[in-house]
């Protein structure tokens, strides 16, 4: 089985809940990430997406107040564990129709995040690799009736 630990991206980029709202922006854009997790004391609060700062009005805006990482979070997130099956965190995040599923332990500290590139990436590879299976067996096919 493959599990969550073994797909998930461990290299975080992370905001506290009282950062503004314009350095998660820069953060997003900076990182080339859609998903920016919320964390306190290394534990997991929030999720702040592009579609977050785009809904709240400050996109692209200097001088003017910014709001706080917290006024526009999600807070109440589905999370999985390492140990879940990747296959089930695919179908959680089809069913439920996730752009993520942040990875928490069993104390909520963050570990990690699966994100629809990641499994963009992934069927990708796997495509590529039964391509190239494809073809060693025509390859074969070829060579037998020679």
């Amino acid at each position: 089985m493959i599990s969550v630990a073994d797909f998930m991206s461990k290299d975080l980029v992370t905001v506290g809940e009282s950062d503004d709202l314009a350095l998660a922006e820069s953060l997003l854009r900076l990182s080339g990430i859609r998903h920016l997790p919320v964390v306190k004391d290394g534990r997991l609060v929030g999720l702040v997406t592009q579609r977050d700062v785009l809904r709240s009005g400050q996109s692209g805006r200097s001088g003017a107040r910014t709001l706080a990482v917290s006024e526009v979070m999600t807070r109440d997130l589905t999370t999985v564990r390492p140990a879940t099956a990747l296959s089930q965190a695919a179908r959680l995040m089809l069913e439920r129709k996730y752009g993520c599923l942040p990875v928490c332990d069993e104390e909520g500290r963050l570990v990690g995040i699966v994100t629809e590139a990641d499994f963009v990436r992934f069927a990708a590879d796997v495509v590529r690799d039964l391509d190239l299976v494809a073809d060693a067996v025509r390859a074969q096919e070829r060579a037998g009736r020679a």
